[in-house]
């Protein structure tokens, strides 16, 4: 038997539900699993996030500033600048 609840809040955990969880399994042996949910904003995919959440972990030292990016792709190119 699977059984799954959703919540908005920890907060909204009772002691009736696990009164329920007692009542609806026994003696049976169950596991228990408690994960944060994390909300993948609008428009992105999980996958997108990962790697936005690794990028944001980087270490920012050897960035360079937006013009000298446009700089180097302008002259990789051969743009006018």
């Amino acid at each position: 038997m699977y059984t799954s609840y959703h919540f908005t809040s920890a907060q909204e955990i009772s002691n009736d539900i696990i009164q329920s969880i007692k009542e609806a399994f026994k003696t049976k042996p169950v596991t228990i699993i408690v994960e944060e949910e994390e909300l993948v904003p609008e428009g992105m995919t999980t996958d997108m996030v990962e790697i936005l959440e690794k990028r944001l972990k980087e270490d920012k030292d050897g960035y360079i500033d937006i013009a000298i990016s446009l700089d180097h792709v302008k002259n990789r190119y051969g743009l006018p600048n």
